[in-house]
């Protein structure tokens, strides 16, 4: 399995999450990238792909993310198997708790990417999100939440990284 891992990140917690990730894969099977340098044009190397995205202030994309939001648009993902990892504060902006991952998914689904990793909204405590799947039980992604639920964020981690590795061997 060759897995490309892509983030952005203005304080540095949704990189540090893309770097767990890439651990609990292997560094040899696992790649990542800080879209801020590194062209979606990679996208295409992998047919297995993390996308991680905070969300910002009132459900606003990460700035990095929002430089190269046009470009998803262009991206041709037919083939492509994706998971999502979405970081938000679900207090202090419970209206809008990991709006971006729900956008991103969007965006990616549209441009014909498959996507796992479906993950339960038990035990987080949130008005409203774009993130949520039709049926209202789960996230389209892992949702954290390092300000409030940092203590959490490890197991969560590590439940979704084995669930999401069981469901790219299935897609293969």
């Amino acid at each position: 399995m060759s897995l490309g891992i892509f983030y952005g990140t203005t304080t540095g917690n949704t990189g540090d999450i893309a770097v767990l990730v890439q651990e609990f894969f292997g560094t040899e099977e696992a790649s990542v990238f800080d879209v801020k340098d590194t062209s979606l044009a990679a996208v295409s190397d992998f047919d297995q792909l993390i996308f991680a995205i905070p969300t910002w202030d009132y459900g606003e994309v990460q700035e990095d993310w929002l430089d190269i939001w046009q470009e998803l648009d262009g991206l041709d993902m037919s083939g492509k198997t994706v998971a999502l990892i979405g970081l938000g504060d679900q207090y202090g902006y419970a209206e809008w708790f990991v709006d971006a991952m729900g956008m991103l998914h969007d965006k990616l689904v549209a441009a014909g990417a498959a996507v796992v990793g479906h993950w339960p909204v038990d035990g987080y405590e949130y008005d409203e999100s774009k993130a949520e799947t039709s049926d209202g039980r789960h996230f389209v992604g892992l949702a954290l939440d390092e300000d409030n639920q940092h203590e959490s964020t490890r197991e969560r981690l590590s439940e979704w990284c084995s669930q999401v590795m069981v469901e790219f061997a299935v897609a293969c």
